[in-house]
């Protein structure tokens, strides 16, 4: 840490250099000694007391208040006998810089993950960037300008909801009945706490469908790591399922908001179904792919009878989102309907996913061996 010392301002600082005086004279000599125990006690209360609880900030030191025989450090800092004031300048650690805007007190501007980044106080878009470079400027195919961060143009597609919706794989084996019925006996908990409350279902069942993907590709990532060979795309493939599933939720958070109470059953659930589906997927991956599959076939049936209520005037077909309309390139004048369609089509391809998985390994092969079905939206 390099200081540097003011020149004296007023008559009354005319001591010359006192502070660099205080380090040649008090300093200097304990650290000749060998750096005894008590000159490192004092040189770290020195540090600790200057830095006034702030080691990690990026705060600037100024106003030391010294004495011409010692400095009074006593915790909370320095103590002034009115002889003399020094300003060290520009004193900065060397981890990182402050911005000009926080040295000035003026309020930072925060950066928004999924819409354009705005300053509060202007309303003006802000040019976030990265080493110097300004981002690429994303517009839409008519010109007017992309406003969101958390997808780009490029992986926006059109749902095929041409798939079949009715599919069901017949529990024949052993791990087939126990998937089943796993599956069979969490569901009637949910059905039971939401009834035909859609909305509320739907954000809770997004937030458990969108784990599997991560945990899968998590485990997959590490074990091509660990074994120095290709996954054949299911690492890109389960991340994919995961980030749809993620983009389900955030879409229906533009038309409801959850309760403490659902936000509190969320946290309780993801955190438990995190930990069984990561044990589960360690233990055996057809077992968790084929637990997925029975999830994402009652997902379609959720979304179906979501439909049902919709037609019948049960739930309000309300527009859809904007983040819907550009995600699934729907047409404008779209509705809560159309949004529904196109989730139960990704939750029919996720099923058919995860159970071509599972049927993989449960024919003594691996994953690698298959090309993953990519891009399958």
């Amino acid at each position: 840490m390099i200081i540097q010392v003011a020149k004296p301002q007023t008559k009354q600082d005319q001591v010359p250099h006192l502070f660099t005086h205080f380090l040649s004279a008090k300093i200097l000599p304990s650290l000749k000694s060998s750096m005894s125990g008590r000159a490192a006690t004092r040189l770290s209360r020195l540090v600790l007391g200057h830095s006034q609880g702030r080691l990690l900030s990026t705060t600037l030191f100024k106003n030391v208040e010294s004495t011409n025989s010692a400095f009074n450090i006593s915790g909370s800092g320095f103590t002034n006998h009115g002889i003399f004031r020094t300003q060290i300048l520009e004193v900065r650690y060397w981890s990182t810089v402050a911005s000009e805007g926080a040295r000035q007190g003026k309020s930072v501007p925060k950066l928004n993950s999924d819409y354009q980044n705005k300053d509060a106080e202007n309303d003006k878009a802000i040019v976030s960037s990265y080493w110097g470079v300004a981002p690429t400027q994303i517009r839409k195919n008519d010109g007017s300008p992309w406003r969101w961060n958390c997808f780009r143009p490029w992986e926006t597609y059109k749902a095929d909801t041409s798939i079949d919706v009715k599919k069901h794989h017949d529990a024949k084996s052993f791990m087939d009945k126990f998937a089943y019925w796993t599956v069979q006996a969490l569901k009637f908990p949910t059905y039971l706490f939401f009834r035909r409350r859609h909305m509320c279902h739907a954000m809770l069942l997004e937030t458990v469908a969108a784990v599997p993907g991560m945990v899968g590709g998590m485990l997959l990532h590490c074990k091509s790591l660990r074994r120095f060979e290709h996954s054949g795309g299911w690492i890109k493939a389960l991340l994919e399922e995961a980030e749809n599933e993620r983009m389900h939720l955030m879409t229906f958070l533009e038309l409801s908001q959850p309760k403490w109470y659902e936000r509190a059953i969320v946290f309780a659930v993801q955190g438990g179904f995190f930990n069984a589906y990561f044990l589960a997927y360690v233990i055996s991956p057809k077992l968790a792919h084929r637990i997925v599959g029975y999830l994402e076939e009652e997902a379609v049936n959720s979304y179906t009878e979501f439909l049902i209520d919709l037609e019948k005037g049960l739930v309000e077909n309300k527009p859809a989102p904007a983040i819907a309309i550009d995600y699934w390139q729907l047409p404008p004048d779209s509705t809560l309907k159309d949004v529904v369609t196109v989730i139960r089509a990704d939750e029919a391809h996720h099923r058919d996913l995860n159970h071509f998985a599972s049927d993989i390994q449960c024919q003594g092969h691996e994953l690698k061996e298959y090309p993953a079905p990519l891009g399958y939206h």
